[in-house]
């Protein structure tokens, strides 16, 4: 499941919030574990920026970029959040949190990151929400105003996560992946099928995104155990 390096998948159970709500649960030690090794995925250059995306639809990876953004802000890096699903955003609802103004806005010119950043339970931890939904996604996804946020939240967090859609649904994944550091990618044991998982790969590949590692989620507690994959 890697590209030319290797990739980690990690068995996950999934757990909306639990990073935050039990800093000391197994299952927060596993989103450190997979923190861990994205960080040694990428030895030559600090991480940045990173898509965190899954084949389809309804396997986990909302929850997983979430707790994954609460145990790097727990590490003590400044992390924003956003959500780039600008089809069916569910950050907000993950956090409690509105979404009157979000990345669309800024996208447009109407706010800035200033304005529309908002804080979480979680100290180091910031969530730029989709704000409106736009009838052009992609577009507002791949224009210069998205490359220049980019630049900007690099400028002032550690460390910038996105939740994108699906690979196989919307190009938007490929979209982000092309101008971010890395990509992590959620499968889930009990939906994905093994061709979907290959063709998420290859379009991201497509992109010339760097996989960072794949997250297998909703395994059974019995068999948690941790898997390693290299080509």
């Amino acid at each position: 499941m890697a590209r030319k390096d290797k990739a980690h998948i990690f068995q996950l159970r999934n757990r909306n919030l639990i990073s935050l709500t039990a800093p000391k649960s197994p299952i927060t030690e596993q989103f450190r574990t997979v923190r861990t090794s994205i960080e040694f995925s990428s030895v030559d250059k600090d991480l940045s920026s990173i898509v965190v995306t899954s084949p389809s639809p309804g396997e986990g990876k909302s929850t997983i970029t979430a707790n994954l953004a609460i145990v790097f802000a727990q590490q003590g890096k400044r992390v924003l959040l956003i959500d780039t699903d600008l089809r069916k955003p569910t950050v907000h609802y993950t956090f409690h949190m509105e979404n009157l103004v979000g990345i669309t806005n800024i996208l447009t010119k109407q706010a800035t990151l200033g304005q529309a950043v908002q804080a979480t339970g979680q100290e180091n931890l910031q969530i730029l929400t989709s704000g409106p939904i736009p009838p052009n996604p992609s577009e507002l996804l791949s224009s210069k105003s998205m490359k220049n946020l980019l630049e900007t939240a690099k400028n002032e967090y550690d460390l910038v996560i996105f939740d994108t859609p699906p690979v196989l649904a919307v190009t938007d994944a490929q979209i982000l992946s092309h101008l971010t550091d890395g990509v992590v990618l959620v499968i889930s044991s009990e939906n994905t099928q093994k061709d979907s998982a290959k063709k998420a790969k290859e379009l991201l590949e497509s992109a010339q995104a760097k996989l960072l590692g794949v997250v297998l989620n909703n395994k059974k507690e019995e068999d948690n155990l941790y898997y390693y994959y290299g080509k």
